[in-house]
């Protein structure tokens, strides 16, 4: 099965390289054809990811218009002494009633319901606000991640080139007797090597493609990223954001547990309601008006039960909160030492280790096409500065992905 899937995408990689090299896509287009970028509106539209958390926002606005609703009142009609017996036999001793009744709302009902409502209104919109900086988190991490894959493919390519040319190289030396043929033998095993790891590269640079344009609406359109990691410039304090969205999510929580503890309490008080109407007695032909009014009596039920649960959800939603704003400047304090280590590493492995690798390859490789160093030492010398190369694209992608998420932490 393995086998049938690295065809797969090798055949995938074969078929798509000619397509994709003529779109080339950077990483603010990516975040506005995800619907996250300036500008980004007409994508937003398309977007399940984008239109989804809004929908869900528009439905707690919703249902802000319906807590400020009062109750409807009721009509309502009785028939008394119909089709009985005797002198009620038939409709001659009927009364008939007529009644209008309506609820009233006291204890602050309908202003805690409403500040309930509103409450749930505000998390739906930090939880949409989440869902695009999420996204947009989401964009700039496969991004980088395709870069990267990328850039491997690229030093695959080389590397496959240059143990082509070492292979050749080996082979004219074998045939005048200046190496065994062991020589020849393992440089042409090298470059098999090497063809396997550049279809693999291909293969997976093709899944990192996918998988960003996967965070948008489909297009038939294959994408390559630009070939250079893109410049990303993150926030440097965690006051940089006044209001960064974890501790705005936290908050809401617990301003929707305050409100629920005024809805609870609210519901402890009796809603009477008043009724009038009009009643007629068929046998005399006469007409009264009646009222009244009803009024529940909360003898044992003072909705207590639901009224503890609410102060205890508040706590363990203000518990929440602490806990919230204490990991969230944890994990920025860690995320910038990361990003600045790996900054570190990016500078030392450009500006000093590559260089030197790369020079140390060039004159091995003079050397051996002049006879003088054996084929050891040049693998030895390629694969030390393949290495380096590789611990650089990692040092890069990680430099990326921490910028990335530093974004996120500052989303407002």
């Amino acid at each position: 099965m393995r086998c049938i899937a690295l065809a797969a995408a090798l055949m995938a990689a074969s078929i798509g390289s000619q397509t994709w090299a003529q779109n080339t896509i950077t990483l603010d287009e990516a975040l506005e054809r995800a619907g996250v970028g300036t500008g980004a509106e007409d994508a937003a539209s398309v977007n399940p990811r984008v239109y989804g958390p809004l929908a869900e926002e528009e439905a707690a606005r919703a249902a802000i218009t319906q807590a400020r609703l009062r109750p409807n009142p009721e009509l309502s009609f009785e028939a008394e002494n119909v089709a009985g017996t005797g002198a009620f036999s038939g409709l001659q001793s009927s009364e008939y009633t007529l009644g209008f009744a309506q609820q009233i709302e006291l204890g602050g009902k309908r202003r805690a319901r409403i500040g309930s409502a509103e409450a749930s209104a505000r998390i739906a919109g930090v939880r949409r606000d989440m869902s695009t900086a999420e996204l947009a988190l989401a964009v700039r991490e496969r991004y980088i991640a395709a870069v990267a894959a990328g850039q491997r493919v690229e030093l695959a390519r080389e590397i496959v080139e240059r143990n082509r040319e070492l292979a050749r190289i080996a082979t004219v030396l074998v045939e005048v007797g200046r190496e065994p043929p062991l020589r020849a033998m393992r440089a042409q095993a090298s470059l098999a090597e090497a063809e396997a790891q550049l279809q693999a590269a291909e293969a997976d640079e093709i899944a990192s493609s996918q998988a960003l344009t996967a965070l948008w609406v489909p297009t038939e359109e294959p994408w390559r990223v630009a070939s250079s990691f893109p410049d990303i410039s993150p926030p440097v304090a965690p006051n940089d954001a006044s209001d960064p969205l974890p501790l705005r999510l936290a908050g809401a929580r617990t301003e929707l547990a305050q409100a629920e503890i005024a809805r609870e309490r609210s519901l402890r008080v009796p809603d009477p309601s008043v009724m009038a109407g009009v009643r007629r007695f068929e046998g005399s032909n006469d007409q009264a008006f009646i009222v009244g009014v009803t009024i529940p009596l909360p003898f044992g039920n003072r909705n207590q039960g639901n009224i503890a649960a609410a102060e205890a959800q508040a706590r363990a939603a203000q518990a929440q909160e602490a806990i919230v704003e204490a990991d969230y400047r944890l994990e920025f304090e860690r995320t910038l030492t990361l990003y600045r280590s790996a900054e570190t590493r990016v500078e030392t492995l450009s500006r000093a280790s590559l260089p030197q690798a790369e020079e140390a390859l060039r004159l091995v490789e003079i050397g051996y096409r002049n006879g003088r160093f054996p084929l050891i030492e040049v693998l030895a010398a390629a694969e030390a500065r393949d290495a380096i190369r590789e611990n650089l694209i990692q040092a890069e992608e990680t430099r990326g992905v921490l910028a990335a998420r530093l974004i996120w932490l500052t989303a407002e």
